[in-house]
C-alpha cells in the first residue's frame, strides 16, 4: 500500500542506523553497526511474503536488542567495577627440597659410577680403624651403590605406578589414581562442594560483597543516561519507523493479523458476559462490517506508528523516575533470582562432571602441575637414603649410632631455628 511520503521514507529508515549528527545537524549512517538493515520504500511491500514478514520481525528485533546493548555499553559508568580478581597464580617458594633437588637429581649417576668402579677396585684389604675397632672396607663401595640405586629405583617405581599403565594390563595391571579415577573425582567433588565451594557459601559472598547494591546503581545511572540520549532516541524512533512501513503495510501482514484479531474476538464472545454477548450479536447480524472494520482498523496500524512515536519522548522522560520508584522491589527481585539460582545450581554434580570429563592424561598432567617437584623430590631422595642404607649394611652399628646422632643434632637445629623465627 503506496503512501503520500513514501518518497521520503528511505532517508527515514536510514536515520535509525545513525548515531551521530553531521555539521549541519543531520543524521549519520554508521554502517555495520546493526546487523539488519532495516526496510525502505525501494522494497514492494506487496512483495513481503508472512514468512519474509516472521523473517523481518526476528531480524528487527536483534536490532532492537543490538541498539539497547550498543547505547547501554556507551554509557556504563567507566572506572572500578568492584573488587580486583584474585585470580594471579601465587609465586612458588622455593622450599628445601627445591633447592635440594638440583644436587639429589646427581646421586643417582653418582651411585651409578660407584657401582661401574667397584667391579674394578672396592677397597681391597681396606681397613678403618675408629674407636679401636678395626672395620673392613672391602666391598663399601657396592654395597652403597647397589642399596642407593635400589633405593632410587624403588621410589621411581612408586611414583610411576600412581599413573601408570594408565590403561589396565593384564600383567601390571593399572596405575593407582587411573585405577581409582571415578573415587578419587568422586571425593574431589564432595570436598569442593560441601566444604569449598557450597551454596551457602557462595550466598554469603553474594550478600557480603553488595554486588548487587552496586549494580543496581549502575543500571540506574546507565538506564538514565540511555533514555536521555537523543541518538538513541532517534534511531529507536527509525527503527519503529522501519519496521511499520516496512512489514506492517504489508498485505499478508495485515490479513494475517486481521485473522488474528477476529479469532481473539470471537474467543472473548464465546466466554459470555455482556459484552461478549453484544460483541456475538453484532459478530453474526454484522458480519461484513465486522470485517470491514477490523481489515480498517489494521490498515490504520502504520499511520498510528507516527503519533505514538510523537509520545515517546515523554514516555522516555517520565520512564527513569518511574523505574527509580521501583528500584528497591527491582533490587529485591534481583536479589531472589540470583540466590535462587545458587540454589538450583547442584554444584556438586557440576564439579564432578568436569572432572570426570577429564582423561587419564589430563588427570595426570593436573597432578603433576602442583606436585611434580615433590614427587621428583621423593623418588631422587630414595637414592640418598638408599646410600644409607648400604653404610648400616656395611657396618650396622656404628652406623646406626652415627645416623642417629646425626639425626638428632639435625632436629635439634632445625627446632632451635623454628623457635627463633617465631619470636
Amino acid at each position: 500500500m503506496p503512501d503520500d511520503d513514501a518518497s521520503g521514507s528511505a532517508g527515514d529508515d536510514r536515520q535509525w542506523a545513525s548515531g551521530d549528527l553531521a555539521s549541519d545537524g543531520s543524521a549519520v549512517p554508521l554502517p555495520g553497526r546493526w546487523p539488519h538493515a532495516p526496510y525502505s520504500s525501494d522494497t514492494p511491500e506487496a512483495d513481503l511474503s508472512l514468512p519474509e514478514a516472521k523473517e523481518a520481525t526476528r531480524d528487527r528485533a536483534r536490532d532492537l536488542e543490538a541498539l539497547v546493548t550498543d547505547a547501554a555499553a556507551r554509557h556504563w559508568p567507566s572506572g572500578d567495577s568492584g573488587p580486583a580478581r584474585a585470580d594471579a597464580e601465587p609465586p612458588r617458594r622455593p622450599g628445601l627440597h627445591a633447592r635440594a633437588l638440583p644436587v639429589l637429581r646427581a646421586v643417582p649417576w653418582a651411585l651409578a659410577a660407584l657401582f661401574a668402579v667397584s667391579f674394578a677396585w672396592d677397597f681391597p684389604q681396606g681397613t678403618l680403624r675408629l674407636f679401636g675397632q678395626a672395620w673392613p672396607l672391602a666391598g663399601l663401595l657396592r654395597a652403597i651403590s647397589v642399596s642407593g640405586l635400589i633405593g632410587f629405583f624403588t621410589n621411581w617405581l612408586a611414583v610411576t605406578m600412581l599413573f601408570r599403565p594408565r590403561e589396565e594390563r593384564p600383567v601390571f595391571g593399572q596405575g593407582l589414581v587411573p585405577a581409582q579415577k571415578e573415587r578419587v573425582v568422586w571425593r574431589l567433588s564432595e570436598a569442593i562442594s560441601e566444604d569449598l565451594v557450597n551454596e551457602q557459601v557462595v550466598k554469603e559472598k553474594i550478600r557480603r560483597s553488595g554486588i548487587v547494591e552496586r549494580y543496581r546503581a549502575k543500571v540506574m545511572q546507565t538506564t538514565r543516561a540511555v533514555l536521555e540520549d537523543d541518538a538513541f532516541r532517534r534511531e529507536l524512533k527509525g527503527l519503529a519507523q522501519g519496521y511499520a512501513r516496512g512489514v506492517l503495510r504489508a498485505p499478508a501482514v495485515q490479513k494475517r493479523l486481521a485473522d488474528f484479531l477476529i479469532e481473539r474476538l470471537e474467543a472473548h464472545a464465546a466466554r459470555g458476559g455482556l459484552s461478549g454477548a453484544l460483541l456475538g450479536a453484532y459478530r453474526t447480524l454484522g458480519e461484513q462490517d465486522f470485517r470491514r472494520r477490523v481489515d480498517r482498523f489494521v490498515q490504520r496500524l502504520p499511520e498510528s506508528v507516527e503519533p505514538a512515536l510523537g509520545r515517546l519522548d515523554a514516555l522516555l522522560d517520565r520512564l527513569p523516575a518511574h523505574i527509580e520508584k521501583r528500584a528497591d522491589s527491582l533490587e529485591d527481585a534481583a536479589t531472589r533470582l540470583v540466590l535462587g539460582f545458587v540454589e538450583n545450581l547442584n554444584l556438586r554434580a557440576m564439579v564432578r562432571e568436569r572432572m570426570a570429563a577429564y582423561d587419564e592424561r589430563k588427570l595426570e598432567r593436573l597432578f603433576k602441575k602442583t606436585s611434580n617437584e615433590q614427587l621428583n623430590y621423593i623418588k631422587y631422595l630414595g637414592g640418598m637414603l638408599g646410600a644409607v642404607g648400604g653404610c648400616v649394611i656395611w657396618a650396622p652399628l656404628p652406623a646406626l649410632a652415627f645416623f642417629a646422632l646425626v639425626g638428632c643434632l639435625l632436629y635439634l637445629f632445625d627446632e632451635l631455628l623454628f623457635r627463633t623465627s617465631g619470636e
